[in-house]
C-alpha cells in the first residue's frame, strides 16, 4: 500500500557528538559518520519521491564551538562531495544551499559551489544544505530585502504573508511538510522558524549517525497517518 510522501522534509541532524561519546571516540568521528549518513538518507528520500530534503548542516550558532571542531566541520563538505557526488549525479539529485556561504573558507565555499554547478540540471530530488543558516537571520534578511524593494519603488504594496515567503531563502521550494529531529532534543534551534509554522514535527531518540533509512521511512509513515487541518476542522 502506498503512503502519502511529503514533498519537502527538513531534518535537524543532531547527536553526532553524543554518538561518538557513547563509543569513547572523538567528536570528529561522530561528525564523519554523520556525514556518511547524509548519503543514506538522501538516497532513501529520493527513492521515496521526496522533492526537497533540507538538512541543517551548520548553524549561525555553530561558530561558538571550539575552533578545532569548527575547522573539522569546514572540511566535511569536501569529504561528502568527493565520496558521493558521482552517485548523486547518477540518481539525478540536485545540490543547493541556503544560508550565508561568504563566511566560510574559500576551499569550503568552492567545493559547495562546484557541486551545485555540476548538479544544477538534475531533475529528481533537491538536496538543500542549510550552511551558516539561522532562522532569525533569514527573517531579518527577508525584511531588509523587502525594504530595499519598497524604498526603490520596485514594490508599492504593504507586506503580506504570501509576499514575505518570496523574500526568504526558501522562496523557490514547496512548503515544509515534515521536520525530523534526531537525538531527542525538543526544540527548533533557530531552524526555518517561519517555514515550520505548519509543518508536522517528528522527534526520535536515535542519534543522527544511527538514523537509518528504515527509521526515515517510519517517520514518513507516521506523517502520512496524521490529519493536517492547518487551523481548520477535519469533518471526515
Amino acid at each position: 500500500m502506498s503512503i502519502k510522501v511529503p514533498e519537502h522534509i527538513a531534518i535537524i541532524m543532531d547527536g553526532n557528538g553524543r554518538w561518538a561519546k557513547e563509543r569513547n571516540l572523538p567528536r570528529s568521528a561522530g561528525h564523519y559518520q554523520g556525514t556518511d549518513n547524509v548519503r543514506n538518507i538522501a538516497i532513501k528520500a529520493n527513492e521515496m519521491g521526496v522533492k526537497v530534503l533540507t538538512l541543517y548542516a551548520f548553524s549561525t550558532e555553530n561558530w561558538k564551538r571550539p575552533i578545532e571542531e569548527v575547522n573539522y566541520l569546514m572540511g566535511l563538505p569536501a569529504i561528502f562531495i568527493n565520496k558521493f557526488l558521482k552517485e548523486l549525479m547518477e540518481k539525478g539529485i540536485k545540490i543547493e544551499s541556503i544560508g550565508d556561504l561568504s563566511a566560510f573558507p574559500d576551499s569550503t565555499r568552492k567545493v559547495l559551489l562546484e557541486a551545485m554547478e555540476k548538479t544544477k540540471n538534475n531533475n529528481n530530488m533537491t538536496l538543500v544544505f542549510a550552511m551558516n543558516y539561522g532562522g532569525r537571520k533569514d527573517i531579518v534578511d527577508g525584511i531588509n530585502r523587502y525594504l530595499e524593494d519598497y524604498t526603490s519603488g520596485k514594490v508599492t504594496e504593504k507586506m503580506t504573508e504570501e509576499m514575505f515567503n518570496g523574500y526568504l531563502s526558501t522562496a523557490k521550494y514547496p512548503e515544509i511538510d515534515l521536520m525530523i529531529r534526531t537525538s531527542l532534543d525538543y526544540r527548533l534551534s533557530n531552524f526555518l522558524l517561519w517555514q515550520l509554522s505548519y509543518a508536522e514535527l517528528y522527534f526520535t531518540a536515535t542519534h543522527w549517525p544511527d538514523f537509518t533509512p528504515e527509521e526515515f521511512e517510519k517517520a514518513v509513515t507516521d506523517f502520512a497517518s496524521r490529519s493536517r487541518r492547518f487551523g481548520g476542522l477535519n469533518e471526515n
